[in-house]
């Protein structure tokens, strides 16, 4: 069985295990929660970067549609760039979080076939991109914080995407994001890939979870260029440094939130009540920051990433 299998077996093997109790067929229940310690300690206990990267692409992940739902209230959703068009991989709303008015701006994948293929898989394209960057300057001109969630494999990489101004739309957010002058907050769900989750993520206090992952593209990516091989995935993981705990220690990362023993998928209410006292926590902080303190904190933040210690 592959991971993503190991996760499925692990959905069923609980469902068959409440059946055999309410059987009372203790000889079988006990079979089954031995498959399935053997299956979580497998998977969860120290997995490796590339398992860790399965897990954060799994099929059955809560995606931020389910965050925003579960943590907002008063959300109302907002398309369009003004420019060209919307882009449904990208979901922004205005919202209340515990009463304040916040900005939510949130790659959206989809729950199956047919949702992800209309939202790119939570590939964003140009408009994407532009539809935030405008949602994030009414957040500016309304003192609204900015709450971001990452979810996607990267941006968009056909053709009309380039042909619209992929790289200038990601590279202006990256600006404009430095610059914005209320706190920006972001949280990483799941995959975090290259430039298309770094449009998102210039914040001033990033929370990701225990086994979602974020990097400067995919190992498979990496694989094929540093090895010419895309087959050596597994090895490009590990060497990327790409889970929550390598970013943590390295200083990308300010707060981990930990996920159920296994996976986030199993009780997602538990990590939503953790998301939800950490970001009460961390806006009443950014809240009181003057906000040339702000922006000197943000622009420290960004320049300590990169430094090596001799």
């Amino acid at each position: 069985m592959n991971i993503q299998e190991q996760l499925n077996r692990l959905i069923e093997l609980k469902e068959e295990i409440n059946n055999a109790v309410d059987q009372e067929s203790a000889e079988n229940a006990d079979k089954l929660k031995l498959e399935q310690d053997f299956l979580r300690k497998s998977l969860f206990f120290q997995p490796d970067p590339w398992t860790k990267v399965q897990i954060a692409r799994y099929s059955k992940r809560p995606n931020a549609l389910y965050f925003v739902n579960a943590m907002f209230t008063d959300v109302i959703e907002m398309h369009g760039d003004r420019q060209s068009g919307d882009d449904c991989a990208m979901f922004t709303a205005l919202a209340r979080f515990l009463g304040v008015p916040v900005t939510i701006i949130a790659q959206r994948k989809g729950s199956n076939l047919q949702e992800n293929l209309m939202c790119n898989f939570g590939m964003n394209t140009p408009e994407g991109y532009r539809k935030a960057l405008r949602m994030m300057k009414q957040a500016e001109k309304f003192g609204r914080p900015i709450l971001t969630f990452v979810d996607t494999p990267g941006a968009y990489p056909g053709i009309g995407a380039e042909e619209k101004g992929q790289g200038e739309a990601i590279a202006r957010n990256l600006m404009e994001m430095s610059q914005l002058k209320v706190p920006i907050i972001t949280f990483v769900l799941g995959e975090g890939g290259s430039g298309g989750a770094l449009a998102l993520s210039i914040c001033d206090k990033l929370i990701m979870l225990e086994h979602a992952v974020y990097s400067i593209l995919s190992p498979e990516g990496f694989a094929t260029i540093l090895y010419k091989d895309a087959t050596r995935a597994a090895e490009a993981a590990a060497y990327m440094k790409m889970t929550a705990q390598d970013l943590k220690q390295n200083r990308f990362v300010d707060i981990i939130v930990d996920e159920p023993i296994e996976g986030i998928h199993v009780q997602p209410e538990k990590v939503v009540a953790s998301f939800t006292q950490h970001l009460r926590e961390e806006l009443i902080q950014l809240r009181k920051l003057k906000t040339e303190t702000l922006l000197a904190n943000r622009y420290e933040r960004l320049r300590r990433f990169g430094e090596v210690n001799t």
